[in-house]
C-alpha cells in the first residue's frame, strides 16, 4: 500500500513524496516519485507544445482541416496537372462528339437541291387521247410535257418530273390519284382528255361558262409531309404553272387573233379563253390539319424519347429496393430482371396513354370516318372511333422500342455517357424521322431501320437511275400520320418493325442487367481494396 503526502500542506504547488508500507507495518520512502513544481510545470509545458490547438494552429499533435492556398501554390502542382489533363481530355471528347453527332443533323439537308429529282412528279397527258376527243389535235398536253422535259434536261435543281402514258393508269385519271395516294409519287400533273377541245370550242362558240381550271389537274397529299410540300414541291409546281400559263397564253392568243374566221364578239364574251386560257385545278387529297396535330407527328415524338430515357433514373432506385432495403432477404437476380421488364412495359403503357391524351385534350379529331382516296377530305380518321386506341398503341410500342434501347445503353455505358447517348438517339431519329431520306446523302440509308423513321418510299419507273424503295420499313411517324389523317396505310408493317425493335431490346435487357451488376461489384471491390490500402 502507498500513501502520497504533500511536503507543504495547503499549497497546491507543493511537491509530493510517496511512502509504501513494509512487511513490518512501517513506511518506506520512494524518492523516484518525488516531483517538484518546476518539474511538473516543465512536463506540462512540454506536453502542451506537442499538441496542436483545436483552431488549426501550426503546432500540436491534433491536426485540423488544412488552410486554403492559392491556385499556383507549389503543393497543388500535382493535382493541377491532373485537373489540366482531365479537362483537356473531356473537352476533346465533347468536341469530337459534337462534330460527329450534330453533323448527322446538318448532313441530312446537305444534298437537298441535288437530290430534288428523287421527289417523283408524274406528268400524264390525256389530252386528245380518249374518245370522243381523239379527233382533236392536242395543244395543251404536248406543250406541258415539253416544258417539264426541258426543265429536267436543263435545270440543275428540279423535281423528278416524268411523263407517263395514260395506259400506265388504265386510261383512267382516277388511277393517277390512286397512285399519288399510295405514295407512288409525291404529286401528279394530269392534262384532261378534253383540255384542248373545250378551249377551242369556247373560242369558236363564245361559251362564257368556260373555266380555264378545267384543263389540268395538280394532285398531291399534303398530310403525307406538310413541310416537304411547302418547302420543295408546291413552290416548284407553282412556278411551273406560272411558266406554262404564260407561255401557252402568248402562243394561244397569237394563234386565235390571227384566225380571222373567229368572230370578235365571241372573244369579248369569253376573255378567259384568251388569257389565261388554261389553268390547274388543285386536288389536295388529304390536307394537313388541324395545326395542333404538328407535335403529334413531329416534335412531340422527341419528348417520347426523352420521357422514356429519364424514366430509367426514376424507376431504378425503386427496383433496387428488392435488393438493398434492410429487413428482408434480397430478391433473386433473374426474377428482378423479369420484374423490371414487366414494370417498365407497364409504366410505358400508362405514360404513353398520358402522352396520347394530350392530343385528345387539344381536340385533334379521333372519331371521324375514313375518306375516299379519290377526293379531297379534311380531317378523316383511318379507323373511325377506334382511331385513338390505335394511336395510343403506336405510341406505346414506340416508347418500348425507344425506351428499352435507352435503358440497355444506360446500363452498359453508365454516367456521364448516357447523356451523350440521349443526344445521339434523339438526333439520329429526328434526322431520319422528320426529313426525307430520299433527299439526304446515301449515308443515311440506315435511317430506314430506325424506330422513328417516316417512310417516304416510292417507285420510279420514269427515272431508271433511282432505286425502287416502295417496301422499305417505316415506323412511328408514318404509322401516326396514316392513322390521324387516313393516309395510305401499312400499319401491319409499322407494328412489325416496332415489334422487332422491342424483341431485340428485350433479348438484350438481361445481358445488360448482368453487365451492370458485374460493373457494380467490380467497382465495390476496388473501393474495398483502396480502403484497405489506406488503413495500411
Amino acid at each position: 500500500m502507498s500513501i502520497a503526502i504533500a511536503l507543504r500542506p495547503g499549497d497546491p504547488n507543493s511537491p509530493t513524496t510517496r511512502f509504501y508500507t513494509t512487511d513490518h507495518g512501517g513506511y518506506e520512502h520512494n524518492s523516484s516519485s518525488d516531483q517538484t513544481l518546476q518539474e511538473r510545470n516543465t512536463s506540462i509545458h512540454t506536453s502542451a507544445d506537442n499538441e496542436e490547438p483545436a483552431d488549426g494552429g501550426e503546432k500540436g499533435s491534433m491536426k485540423g482541416p488544412p488552410q486554403p492556398v492559392g491556385f499556383w501554390d507549389q503543393r497543388l502542382k500535382k493535382v493541377r496537372l491532373e485537373v489540366f489533363g482531365a479537362w483537356a481530355k473531356t473537352t476533346l471528347i465533347l468536341a469530337t462528339f459534337i462534330l460527329a453527332v450534330l453533323s448527322l443533323y446538318w448532313g441530312v439537308l446537305f444534298h437537298v437541291e441535288a437530290n430534288l429529282s428523287s421527289l417523283v412528279i408524274y406528268v400524264v397527258d390525256f389530252d386528245g387521247q380518249q374518245a370522243p376527243y381523239t379527233g382533236v389535235t392536242p395543244l395543251i398536253g404536248p406543250m406541258i410535257t415539253q416544258t417539264t422535259e426541258s426543265m429536267v434536261a436543263n435545270s440543275p435543281s428540279h423535281l423528278g418530273f416524268g411523263t407517263l402514258p395514260p395506259s400506265s393508269f388504265k386510261n383512267d385519271p382516277m388511277e393517277v390519284r390512286r397512285a399519288v395516294f399510295e405514295y407512288q409519287a409525291w404529286a401528279a400533273i394530269v392534262i384532261n382528255a378534253n383540255a384542248t377541245a373545250l378551249l377551242q370550242q369556247a373560242v369558236e362558240s363564245g361559251d362564257a361558262s368556260y373555266d380555264p381550271l378545267g384543263a389540268c389537274q395538280v394532285i398531291y397529299v399534303e398530310a403525307r409531309d406538310q413541310d416537304m410540300h411547302s418547302a420543295y414541291i408546291l413552290p416548284q409546281l407553282s412556278a411551273l404553272q406560272s411558266e406554262i400559263t404564260s407561255k401557252f397564253g402568248q402562243m394561244w392568243s397569237s394563234k386565235v387573233l390571227a384566225n380571222t374566221s373567229i368572230p370578235r364578239t365571241n372573244l369579248q364574251r369569253v376573255p378567259q379563253a384568251l388569257n389565261p386560257a388554261i389553268g390547274f385545278s388543285q386536288y389536295n387529297l388529304r390536307p394537313f390539319g388541324p395545326p395542333q396535330a404538328v407535335p403529334a407527328v413531329t416534335i412531340g415524338l422527341i419528348y417520347l424519347i426523352i420521357i422514356a430515357f429519364f424514366s430509367f433514373t426514376f424507376f431504378l432506385p425503386i427496383h433496387m429496393m428488392f435488393i438493398k432495403s434492410p429487413g428482408h432477404p434480397p430478391l433473386k437476380f433473374n426474377q428482378l430482371i423479369i420484374w423490371r421488364l414487366f414494370a417498365t412495359g407497364l409504366a410505358y403503357f400508362f405514360m404513353s396513354l398520358a402522352y396520347s391524351l394530350i392530343s385528345l385534350a387539344f381536340q385533334i379529331p379521333f372519331n371521324n370516318s375514313p375518306g375516299s382516296m379519290y377526293v379531297s377530305v379534311a380531317n378523316p380518321d383511318a379507323y373511325g372511333k377506334g382511331t385513338y386506341v390505335i394511336y395510343w398503341m403506336i405510341n406505346w410500342m414506340g416508347m418500348i422500342a425507344l425506351g428499352l434501347a435507352c435503358e440497355n445503353v444506360a446500363m452498359v455505358v453508365g454516367q456521364p455517357w448516357t447523356a451523350m447517348w440521349l443526344i445521339f438517339w434523339v438526333i439520329s431519329n429526328v434526322a431520319t424521322g422528320f426529313y426525307a431520306i430520299e433527299l439526304a446523302p446515301r449515308f443515311y440509308l440506315w435511317g430506314y431501320a430506325w424506330p422513328l423513321h417516316n417512310s417516304r418510299s416510292f417507285p420510279n419507273p420514269v427515272l431508271p437511275k433511282l432505286r425502287r424503295l416502295t417496301e422499305l420499313p417505316a415506323t412511328v411517324v408514318e404509322a401516326s400520320r396514316s392513322t390521324l389523317f387516313d393516309l395510305h396505310s401499312r400499319i401491319g408493317l409499322n407494328f412489325g418493325v416496332l415489334a422487332i425493335w422491342c424483341v431485340v431490346n428485350i433479348m438484350l435487357f438481361p445481358l445488360c442487367c448482368h453487365f451492370m451488376r458485374w460493373k457494380t461489384m467490380r467497382s465495390k471491390s476496388w473501393k474495398e481494396k483502396e480502403s484497405e490500402q489506406k488503413k495500411i
